[in-house]
């Protein structure tokens, strides 16, 4: 299946799967089950996340950090400079990220912005990583500073 067909097909599975309306036969696709399975065969226990004592100054300049957590979470705090995206909108708002900068996404633990980044990734982005542990896990080890953890 080529990136252009997957693009199409995989909003469209995953929008009827989290509405419930995927029927068993949609639910199988094969187009679908083809690129989850060519994803998690290659996919590494690191590659996807980065944990906050790994990201040093230089690193975050380079970021382009997304907060995938609702309105009001992000308007109550965020990480500076992070653009809000609600995780549930990621397919929707692509056009608004980049597939040719490293992107971190992050929410308050890191289970929904997984989510997020899963299906950035099943629609070619290869570049996109999660903050593991979120949004809570940057601000208990220090924020900007988390990364002196690690020396």
């Amino acid at each position: 299946m080529n990136r252009n067909m997957l693009r199409h097909a995989l909003p469209a599975a995953l929008l009827l799967g989290a509405l419930g309306l995927a029927t068993p036969a949609q639910a199988g696709d094969d187009a679908v089950e083809a690129a989850l399975g060519d994803h998690f065969a290659f996919e590494s226990y690191s590659g996807g996340g980065v944990r906050p004592e790994q990201i040093t100054p230089d690193l975050w300049e380079r970021f382009v950090v997304i907060d995938t957590r609702d309105a009001g979470q992000y308007e109550e705090d965020h990480i500076p400079g992070a653009e809000h995206i609600e995780w549930r909108q990621v397919l929707n708002e692509r056009d608004r990220i980049p597939e040719d900068e490293p992107v971190l996404l992050y929410c308050n633990t890191s289970s929904l912005s997984a989510q997020a980044a899963l299906a950035l990734r099943m629609t070619g982005y290869d570049n996109v990583k999660i903050l593991a542990g979120g949004f809570d896990a940057w601000k208990a080890k220090g924020g900007f500073e988390a990364y002196k953890q690690a020396e």
